[in-house]
């Protein structure tokens, strides 16, 4: 009998690994965040230490993620680290600005990460982003305005852009909802 199970690489120390690392953040910086010792940081990552929920929450705070993008999602063995299902999407940042992004992707491990982005109605930012990331989104639903250093664009369903490293922001001052999927290389949630 053939066992599918998930590669070691797809785990919660993986994934704060891959955030850390993103970050551009050291064990030690880190470490020195947390008040805790770069040997248990590296024993977390490699899975040889549980974090505790406070653990969580503090590492969450210093990599700037919800708690809850740390959870592993629920699903069946033989589907874990491929498959992501519509009703058990991870939540990723925070709603402040009025963006509500879920992870589709399986984990934090792969070069790019992809997210399913819902831009409330009247939602928007208003310092511009900068990130060393590319990015490209795909509108499949309402209206985002958008702008990539300096020049503005008015996107609909259907539509897709980039975003190379520029400095970009965005706004949704349209009575509906803006749904987007967006891939950012590298991740950075």
């Amino acid at each position: 009998m053939i066992h599918n199970n998930p590669p070691e690489s797809r785990t919660l120390g993986a994934d704060i690994r891959a955030l850390r690392k993103a970050r551009g953040i050291t064990l030690t910086e880190l470490g020195e965040t947390l008040d805790r010792s770069v040997g248990w940081l590296s024993q977390v990552e490699r899975d040889l230490s549980e974090p505790s929920i406070t653990d969580l929450r503090d590492i969450a705070r210093a990599l700037d993620v919800s708690v809850s993008s740390l959870f592993r999602s629920v699903a069946p063995d033989h589907e874990q680290g491929l498959i992501v299902r519509g009703h058990a999407r991870r939540p990723i940042g925070s709603r402040a600005a009025g963006l509500v992004e879920e992870l589709l992707s399986p984990d934090l491990t792969d070069d790019f990460e992809m997210l399913h982005s819902t831009f409330e109605a009247g939602s928007k930012i208003t310092e511009p982003v900068t990130r060393p990331t590319q990015e490209v989104g795909y509108i499949v639903s309402g209206r985002l305005d958008l702008t990539i250093a300096e020049r503005s664009f008015s996107l609909t369903a259907g539509d897709s852009f980039r975003v190379r490293g520029e400095p970009f922001r965005w706004m949704n001052p349209y009575d509906e909802p803006c749904v987007a999927i967006w891939v950012i290389a590298p991740p950075i949630y």
